[in-house]
């Protein structure tokens, strides 16, 4: 499969694309709204960014108990339920008089909900294009979250400072059904990519297999800590400016996007995997110059840099990808997943901490001198990984 002109012939691909712009979408909207609701009510970076980050933060019990699920459900009933479900958690929090306690309730279970949803639904990419096609697939929908949480957050910002975070939160539960409709009438009937019935222990004994291979294992930590230490910086926005986090959150998708056409769609084969510990560095240096709180023309450049880096990611999961086996790709992705969104939530927590202590401007800096170091570490693992003699 060579060219995005390929991929929306494949039969199923462009019904699945749509369903998935909507959802991106109705997230950005919700997460923005529910962070301005929040920040509102308690003036508290913390809660703010827990708010928005926290359904991640279970995303590791997912991945423990729940992630089997990922390859013996049918797809298409299983992300239909899904966008339904979030449909309903979504307007549930819209409710007037909602308490704190029932908010992170319900954020939580929706972070359960996504620690399978993402296997479901790469699982089924993978599926629909075959290997070959994985990679310049996953980079459109990267390109295509990209815009869409652009406009999310430009058409969540609008309807915030306009309107109300409530009625936004109502419109984000709109597109979630949209979503479900689209799913349920544009996808075929398939069955399970395994058989059995989904358990904590299937969950468990896949879970170690996938780890028990060192070279698996890198690539889950690439992909799970720099980007994840570096989202805490983007979960600050409301805090670090108000009045501007709609613009920092589409200054950053801009960015995502960017990166992703240069992955994906630019670069040779034979030069991808060696840009990806570059671009991670990316991701994390344009912001260790926030502890001096630059301007906000400043600050949304830096943004848009930096966000470039998470291209990295494409790299990461091509081969992950080629190192696992057919039967459990829904599996590892939906590990890679579930490991990514709970690394986030851990950071978002931690950079909301800081912020509380310090200032918003002070913990992006720390949060992304973090990734520098990790990815530093990682660099020089693979690096000695490559120097150890072979032994006869």
């Amino acid at each position: 499969m060579r060219s995005y002109r390929d991929l929306f012939r494949t039969p199923e691909f462009s019904p699945f694309f749509l369903a998935a712009s909507a959802q991106t979408v109705a997230q950005t909207m919700g997460g923005l709204a529910l962070g301005t609701l929040v920040y509102r009510a308690t003036e508290s970076p913390l809660l703010s960014a827990v708010s928005m980050f926290g359904s991640s933060l279970v995303q590791v019990l997912g991945a423990a108990l729940l992630l089997s699920a990922a390859d013996r459900l049918p797809p298409r009933a299983a992300l239909t339920a899904m966008s339904l479900l979030f449909a309903a958690a979504t307007a549930a929090l819209a409710l007037p008089g909602l308490s704190l306690w029932a908010l992170f309730a319900i954020v939580l279970a929706q972070g359960l909900v996504k620690s399978v949803g993402g296997g479901v639904s790469w699982g089924l990419l993978n599926e629909i294009l075959s290997k070959d096609g994985y990679l310049l697939g996953r980079s459109v929908f990267n390109m295509m979250s990209g815009l869409m949480q652009i406009t999310g957050y430009a058409t969540g910002g609008a309807l915030v400072a306009l309107l109300s975070p409530r009625l936004s939160l109502l419109a984000s539960a709109a597109l979630y059904v949209m979503a479900a409709v689209v799913l349920r009438l544009g996808l075929t009937r398939r069955p399970p990519r395994t058989t059995g019935r989904p358990s904590a222990t299937a969950t468990w004994r896949a879970n170690a297999l996938l780890w028990s291979s060192p070279p698996r294992r890198q690539v889950y930590l690439a992909l799970w800590i720099p980007n994840g230490l570096v989202v805490g910086c983007e979960s600050l926005y409301v805090s670090y400016a108000p009045d501007a986090a709609g613009t920092l959150f589409a200054c950053a998708a801009l960015g995502m996007t960017a990166g992703d056409v240069l992955v994906g769609r630019l670069l040779p084969a034979r030069l991808r995997p060696r840009l990806g510990f570059p671009l991670l560095l990316l991701l994390a240096v344009p912001y260790v110059p926030f502890l001096l709180h630059p301007a906000l023309p400043l600050a949304a450049a830096a943004v848009t840099l930096a966000s470039v880096g998470f291209g990295a990611s494409l790299v990461q999961q091509e081969r992950l990808v080629a190192l696992t086996p057919d039967e459990l790709t829904g599996h590892a992705l939906g590990l890679h997943s579930a490991g990514m969104l709970t690394m986030q939530g851990v950071a978002a927590a931690l950079a909301g901490s800081m912020a509380q202590l310090a200032s918003p401007s002070g913990a992006m800096t720390a949060m992304a001198v973090g990734s520098v170091g990790v990815t530093l570490w990682l660099m020089g693992a693979e690096q000695r990984k490559e120097l150890r003699p072979v032994s006869c």
